[in-house]
């Protein structure tokens, strides 16, 4: 088992227990008006995180609020570079009337996703990171290209893993609307965690064994009983010894 890991979630999206969640977790990545938030959510859900010491990180993605950012748009590198800047943008400056700073940015749903296998966007999502602020983590998919590209913009980047999402065999999430691609059980995610963490693998889909890393991992903050998870998540890593920790945070 690793030292520590970061645990991450989504919020602000006004369809989770923010609340309730934000005390288990070490960073937060907030919905800055894509496909969810606004100035009022923002603010609020900044609020929630500097309460409990929770790292703030920007949760950009393409313009769909009907289809919650989970569908891809046809939009150019040069958009998406755009569209990045500005909602990043819109949270720091929330963050900076409240006394803090951004700590990460990871994109949503579709343009995570995108990002994830497509280097040309991959490249644009990270120069806007590094444009705004070079010293932001950058949350990609383990092993993706959006990993790749904030590297090599000099981004130090935070490999990124799920605790309720099945993979391909290409070490991809599974796409939501194809069966088994979210897992329920809680029992299931908790051996999911384990197997990524401890022999640094996940079980695909398939039955296949696909190698990855993490160092940070993702609980989706809209998914039903999702403070049940966080809290039975936080205990099963705690009583490995691991520590929780934003990536950024002093050893």
């Amino acid at each position: 088992m690793p030292e520590r890991i970061d645990f991450n979630c989504d919020l602000g999206e006004g369809c989770g227990d923010d609340a309730a969640i934000v005390p288990l977790v070490s960073s937060a990545s907030i919905a800055c008006g894509g496909h969810a938030g606004d100035e009022a959510s923002m603010r609020a859900t900044v609020a929630l995180c500097l309460r409990h010491g929770v790292a703030i990180g920007a949760h950009p993605s393409f313009v769909d609020r009907e289809h919650f950012g989970r569908r891809e748009l046809d939009l150019g590198a040069g958009a998406i570079h755009v569209l990045v800047l500005a909602q990043v943008r819109r949270l720091a400056t929330v963050c900076e009337a409240a006394g803090t700073r951004l700590r990460h940015v990871k994109p949503h749903g579709a343009l995570y996703n995108l990002a994830a296998r497509d280097a040309d966007v991959a490249d644009a999502v990270a120069a806007a990171v590094q444009a705004i602020d070079p010293t932001l983590w950058l949350y990609a998919l383990s092993g993706s290209a959006l990993a790749e590209a904030g590297r090599l913009a000099g981004l130090p980047v935070a490999e990124e893993v799920f605790a309720e999402r099945r993979y391909t065999v290409e070490g991809r999430l599974v796409p939501r609307d194809e069966p088994g691609a979210v897992i329920d059980d809680l029992d299931a995610s908790l051996a999911q965690v384990r197997t990524m963490l401890r022999e640094h693998a996940v079980i695909a889909l398939d039955g296949s064994r696909v190698p990855l890393r993490a160092d940070t991992l993702c609980l989706h903050g809209d998914r039903p009983n999702a403070a049940r998870f966080a809290a039975s998540l936080r205990a099963a890593l705690e009583s490995e010894g691991v520590r929780v920790a934003h990536p950024g945070a002093a050893a």
